[in-house]
C-alpha cells in the first residue's frame, strides 16, 4: 500500500439524517419522540474509519436546507473531510426514520424523493484528487439512478487509472431500485473492475436475483432483506467474476473471506446481545479498511471489522456511535484479542 498519498480513504454514495426511535421497544405506531443522528453507508463507514485513525474524506450531496448543514457540520466536527461535499440546487437531503423493537425488528423508513446525492454527476466527481487517496469505497444504492450511476462508473474509471484500491460495499436497499434484479445487472456487470466486495449473504444473494419473487421484506426491514437462493452458487458466481477478494458478512458468526484458488477462510465473530442491527456492515468496513490501509492481512482486518460491528449492534445508532480505537482494543483485548 502506497503510504505516501494524502488521504487513506474515500467513501461514495448517501448521506442522511437518521430519525431514531427514542422509545425502544415501542411499536414504531406508538413512537413519541426521536433522536437525530446521521447515517447513510458511506457516511457511516468515514466516520468509523475516521475514528479508529484513518484520514477520510467522502463524496456525497446535500441539499440547500438545514438537514444538510446539520449533516455536514457533524462531519467536521468528526474530522471527516468535507471538501468534496457540493450543496446541490434544487434537491433536499435524505432522511431515513427507524424504529427499534429489539431482538430482530428494525422498521425503515427512507426519504429519498429527489434526494441530493442521487443527484451526484460527473463535474463533482471531476473534483475529486483522485491520486491522493489509497482507497476508495463504493456503495450499491448510488448505483441505483441517474446521475449518480453515471457518476459512479466515472469515479471508478478515475479511480483505476490513479492506482486507487477499489472496494465495493453491495449496500442492497431493494426499495431504492425500481427492479430489484437490476441491482444484480449493474453489480454483476462492474464486480471485475473492483478489488474487494464486501456484503452480507443476502446481498449476495440478491447479486444473483433471476426472480423478483425471492426478495421478501417484512416488519419494513428495508435493510434486512430475506432472499431466496443457494449461497455457496451465488459466493462463486461472484468469485469467477474476476475480483481479487470477496468478504461475505455472517452476523454473529463473524465472516468468511474468499479468494480464487484458495479455500475459505472463516473469521469468527464477538458474540453480544443486539441492540440495534442498523449500521453494524459499515462499522465491520471501517474496521476492514483501517486494518488493510495499515496492511494487516485480511483475516486480522476482517476480526477488526467484526469487533466494530460488534460493538455498533449494541449502541443505539450508526456514525454518532462509531468505536474508537481504544474501544475496539479494549474490547478485543477482554475476548482474546484480534
Amino acid at each position: 500500500m502506497n503510504n505516501s498519498k494524502k488521504y487513506d480513504l474515500l467513501t461514495i454514495g448517501r448521506s442522511s439524517i437518521d430519525l431514531y426511535s427514542a422509545n425502544v421497544g415501542s411499536p414504531f405506531t406508538e413512537i413519541k419522540s426521536f433522536n437525530a443522528f446521521v447515517g447513510g453507508c458511506p457516511t457511516n463507514i468515514a466516520v468509523g474509519a475516521t475514528r479508529l485513525g484513518l484520514h477520510c474524506a467522502i463524496l456525497t450531496g446535500v441539499g440547500n436546507d438545514q438537514v444538510g448543514a446539520f449533516i455536514k457540520n457533524f462531519l467536521q466536527k468528526e474530522n471527516v473531510i468535507t471538501d468534496f461535499i457540493p450543496t446541490i440546487a434544487g434537491t433536499r437531503s435524505s432522511a431515513v426514520i427507524l424504529g427499534i423493537e429489539p431482538p430482530d425488528k428494525f422498521p425503515l423508513v427512507y426519504y429519498r424523493d429527489n434526494c441530493a446525492d442521487i443527484h451526484l454527476d460527473i463535474d463533482h466527481v471531476n473534483a475529486i484528487p483522485f491520486n491522493d487517496f489509497k482507497a476508495s469505497i463504493f456503495s450499491g444504492t448510488a448505483l441505483s439512478k441517474e446521475p449518480s450511476r453515471t457518476a459512479m462508473l466515472y469515479a471508478l474509471e478515475s479511480a483505476t487509472k490513479n492506482g486507487v484500491t477499489k472496494l465495493l460495499d453491495l449496500d442492497f436497499r431493494a426499495d431504492q431500485w425500481n427492479d430489484p434484479r437490476a441491482f444484480g445487472i449493474v453489480i454483476r456487470t462492474l464486480l471485475p473492475q473492483f478489488n474487494i466486495v464486501i456484503g452480507t449473504e443476502e446481498e449476495i444473494l440478491a447479486a444473483n436475483l433471476t426472480d423478483s419473487s425471492q426478495v421478501s421484506i417484512k416488519h419494513q426491514q428495508i435493510s434486512a432483506p430475506e432472499i431466496k437462493g443457494n449461497i455457496d452458487k451465488a459466493i462463486q458466481n461472484i468469485i469467477d467474476t474476476g475480483i481479487d477478494t470477496l468478504i461475505v458478512k455472517r452476523g454473529k458468526d463473524g465472516a468468511s473471506v474468499f479468494e480464487k484458488g484458495k479455500a475459505e477462510v472463516k473469521v469468527p465473530g464477538f458474540p453480544v446481545e443486539v441492540l440495534n442491527v442498523l449500521g453494524a456492515g459499515d462499522a465491520f468496513a471501517g474496521g476492514f479498511c483501517y486494518g488493510y490501509l495499515n496492511g494487516w492481512d485480511l483475516y486480522k482486518s476482517v476480526r477488526m471489522g467484526n469487533a466494530c460491528g460488534a460493538i455498533i449492534v449494541t449502541r443505539e445508532g450508526c456514525a454518532n456511535f462509531m468505536p474508537t480505537l481504544k474501544e475496539v482494543m479494549r474490547f478485543t483485548d477482554e475476548r482474546g484479542g484480534l
